[in-house]
């Protein structure tokens, strides 16, 4: 059994997945969607879900773990914005995984990770 597991490696040293996480997080909070591998889905998928429910909730504190952790000021301005007309009634499940298939060069599963509206 393994214990205490809580995210995955993605085959990366930790600050290169967190700044890969950023930066997919940031771009689904801009386009909407974006397309990547599963693994990389889900792990952004739960970084989204927490950033957007912190979001629900308007204040200084909120808005500083925002800048935090997106890298864009309009990404920012974007989530909050989202946040309190998108998503203001529901309590959680704001994102979407859709599989395409797999990848040419390495067979990899890729999906469609996309806000749902």
């Amino acid at each position: 059994m393994i214990h205490g597991i809580k995210q995955r490696k993605l085959g990366m040293y930790s600050s290169y997945r967190m700044s890969v996480l950023r930066n997919l997080t940031t771009s689904l909070i801009l386009n909407g969607k974006i397309e990547t591998t599963e693994a990389k889905a889900k792990e952004a998928r739960k970084m989204v879900e927490k950033i957007i429910t912190v979001a629900k909730n308007d204040n200084l504190t909120s808005r500083r773990k925002a800048y935090s952790l997106l890298f864009k000021k309009e990404a920012v301005s974007k989530l909050f914005e989202l946040a309190k007309n998108d998503f203001a009634e529901r309590n959680g499940g704001y994102t979407r995984i859709l599989k395409l298939g797999l990848r040419r060069g390495d067979n990899a599963q890729l999906v469609l990770l996309e806000l749902v509206k």
